[in-house]
């Protein structure tokens, strides 16, 4: 593969943005190390152009007729490398180097096969990038049916968020897709994406952007969406305790402003929470849950989920520090898994030289691999994060984008800022789900 063309924009009108990013992606599209012919593109715009956004497909559409399949979503935000635009008017779009028998665009009206076909037979699905609508009922159920789907159960993605039309888009074969009959790849509700064949190498990692305060402990009893006891204490006065407060004092409030910057980290019954245990960090298999409510009569704490005895549990907290420290973790892994066990010796470098490559290992630079003795490159990124973290919740403008690009380099990247994340088969919340394609050559 190489590198995946991309544009990013951002203006009052849609057609002088989508005009902006269309000279981008053509100027990159003219260089020799990027792709010139794509025909899978990914849109994500925000829910600024949510009400425009057939006329913007059928633009782009119209501008780039060697694309003939589209998957995408709307946010209130949309990012790019080393960018994001929040809460105005702009879209973001990239252009996926993947070989046509290698993907396959997906929507309700033409869902994956529920069973992968017989070796030899046709395409099966290897992984799945997926935008769904929250409102659809049972979406926990229908992620877990899609995963299924694959051959190695990992979805990645999110869920559309708009203040105005919440669309998705979803197009193949310039409209021929099976089953898409007249289907204009405009949608709204249930789920679309596009999945990937097992020729498509990619590595993606979840951030929870949290910091756990207290113990992984277990719970032993509760009732809906209540802890009553971990590891047999009443579940309240292990929370007390962990954050060393009381409620018994004479002014409550500066414990329940504690309680309430407090989350809990939940891993299902039955499943090994690895990932503290290893990094004290959260893995994908602890889901954050919001703390919205203290039974005082049965001294337990309700969570924003589901809780039941087995399941594991940490309370845990966000803050500014973690949210940075926990995304370099995951780029980092990243890093890891595309660098090589030894490494052949590298040919004498000048320390400027070296800083360069430090800064940006996978990425490539002019063309050239900052990971020359592997030839696996990144060549392009999704990243797809919450919309109540963002640039504010790293420190500043575009800061969340700014830690990724420092640490992959300048990579081709598009995203957007979801109202849900989805990884493997869980929906998340106030996470970031970061995937990369590797050129595996």
């Amino acid at each position: 593969m190489k590198l995946f063309p991309s544009g990013h924009a951002t203006h009052p009108q849609w057609r002088m943005a989508a005009a902006l990013v269309l000279a981008q992606l053509r100027a990159q599209m003219a260089l020799p190390e990027y792709a010139s012919a794509s025909t899978l593109g990914l849109l994500y715009v925000t829910d600024h152009y949510g009400n425009e956004a057939q006329a913007l497909l059928d633009y782009l559409s119209g501008e780039l007729p060697e694309v003939t399949d589209w998957t995408g979503t709307v946010g209130v935000g949309v990012s790019a490398n080393n960018a994001e635009y929040f809460d105005e008017p702009a879209l973001s779009v990239m252009l996926l180097d993947v070989p046509a028998d290698q993907y396959r665009v997906f929507s309700g009206v033409a869902p994956l096969p529920t069973h992968a076909p017989h070796p030899g037979a046709g395409f099966v699905a290897h992984t799945a990038l997926v935008h769904a609508d929250g409102r659809t009922p049972e979406l926990t159920e229908l992620l877990a049916e899609m995963a299924a789907r694959t051959d190695t159960g990992y979805l990645f993605g999110g869920l559309s968020a708009s203040r105005t039309s919440s669309v998705q888009f979803a197009v193949g074969g310039d409209g021929n897709m099976a089953g898409q009959g007249g289907a204009s790849g405009v949608f709204d509700g249930g789920l679309s994406g596009v999945a990937f064949g097992a020729g498509v190498a990619l590595v993606s990692r979840v951030t929870q952007g949290c910091q756990p305060v207290g113990a992984l402990r277990t719970i032993t009893a509760a009732q809906d969406n209540v802890v009553l006891a971990l590891d047999g204490e009443p579940a309240l006065d292990v929370l007390l305790d962990t954050l060393q407060v009381s409620l018994d004092s004479g002014d409550p409030q500066p414990a329940l402003r504690k309680v309430r910057a407090t989350l809990a980290g939940l891993v299902s019954a039955g499943e090994q929470p690895e990932g503290q245990r290893r990094t004290g960090h959260f893995g994908t298999d602890t889901r954050v849950r919001h703390i919205v409510g203290l039974d005082g009569s049965r001294r337990g704490v309700a969570l924003a989920d589901h809780v039941e005895a087995g399941m594991h549990l940490a309370f845990c907290q966000r803050n500014v520090a973690a949210a940075r420290a926990d995304l370099m973790r995951i780029c980092a892994e990243i890093r890891e898994e595309l660098e090589p066990e030894e490494l052949e010796p590298a040919p004498m470098v000048s320390s400027d030289t070296l800083g360069d490559l430090a800064a940006a290992p996978g990425a490539a630079a002019r063309g050239t691999s900052a990971l020359p003795q592997t030839g696996r490159r990144i060549c392009g990124a999704i990243y797809v994060s919450c919309s109540g973290r963002g640039g504010p919740h790293f420190g500043g403008p575009s800061a969340e984008l700014q830690i990724v690009r420092h640490a992959l380099g300048d990579v081709p990247l598009a995203g957007f800022f979801a109202g849900g994340e989805i990884a493997h088969h869980h929906l998340y919340g106030y996470t970031g789900v970061l995937t990369v394609f590797v050129d595996g050559e």
